[in-house]
């Protein structure tokens, strides 16, 4: 039996009961880094008391996954085994879909445990009213792949949650200033540990505001507002206004098109009909 066991991404009371009991009964333990893995299971135990026996530690990453899952007997997963990233759900950008497909392919019982992951706490931060989204995560480094990407999921119209790296955040700030400039962008940064914050602003104001001094270190999430997707009529506010529309479908196409809240539109639109109205 395999159990993928997500882990905390700062704060390691974001452990769950489950986990620490699936942790304890392992006998092999396949992980992305195991001095990571080494120290997370020391602080777990002066933590919360997780006692784990001798297991064996197997390093299983991005570069050696498919050379040793080719070579893995599935014998190992007689006794108990799990397989941990070093923080966050194990598949979510980080390694494990490989040992997925693996155990579909041998017959092998696994399960995935609930727990830590960055994408949803910073999605449901951003407060935006779109339940539906597009997770990015992180993007290609640079070059045209880059930029093909990008535009491709912003023409998707819907919220998009991106994963980015302290040395490339201005680089991304840049990017959505001149593709999206009037689109909301949510930053959350260093989540669920003691420095986190989170920022709200327009793309157009994201350079600037990079400028001023704040930390780059630490991990970042970045939430972008929908807008109009390609291959769609684009319409502009001047058209929107001259619709004959209810105000709370009216209210929709414009949070679409200037990337603000519906409500925020709404409550616009009710103002500027009562002055009108006077």
């Amino acid at each position: 039996m395999l159990s993928f066991v997500p882990t905390p991404i700062g704060n390691l009371d974001d452990i769950t009961v489950r986990s620490l009991k699936v942790l304890g009964a392992a006998r092999t333990i396949f992980c992305e880094d195991t001095r990571v893995t080494r120290k997370l299971l020391t602080l777990l135990s002066e933590r919360h008391g997780l006692v784990i026996s001798e297991p064996k530690f197997i390093s299983l990453h991005a570069h050696n996954e498919g050379y040793l899952l080719k070579n893995l007997d599935p014998a190992i997963f007689n006794e108990p085994a799990v397989y941990l990233s070093d923080a966050g759900m194990p598949g979510i950008s980080d390694p494990g879909a490989a040992l997925v497909r693996y155990c579909l392919a041998h017959d092998i019982a696994f399960e995935v445990l609930p727990g830590p992951s960055a994408l949803l706490p910073a999605f449901v931060m951003a407060g935006f009213e779109e339940h539906r989204f597009v997770f990015g995560g992180f993007l290609p480094h640079k070059g045209k792949e880059r930029a093909k990407q990008l535009d491709e999921l912003l023409e998707m119209g819907l919220p998009l949650v991106l994963y980015e790296a302290p040395h490339r955040i201005e680089q991304l700030a840049l990017e959505l200033a001149q593709k999206v400039p009037h689109r909301e962008v949510v930053l959350v940064k260093e989540l669920t540990k003691f420095h986190e914050q989170r920022f709200s602003l327009k793309a157009e104001e994201l350079p600037q505001f990079l400028k001023g001094g704040i930390s780059f270190k630490g991990e970042w999430v970045v939430i972008i507002n929908g807008g109009t997707t390609k291959g769609k009529l684009v319409l502009d506010r001047q058209m929107i206004d001259e619709l004959q529309l209810p105000p709370k479908q009216k209210a929709k196409l414009i949070a679409q098109l200037e990337g603000r809240s519906i409500k925020e539109c709404y409550n616009s639109l009710a103002q500027a009909t009562s002055a009108v109205e006077r």
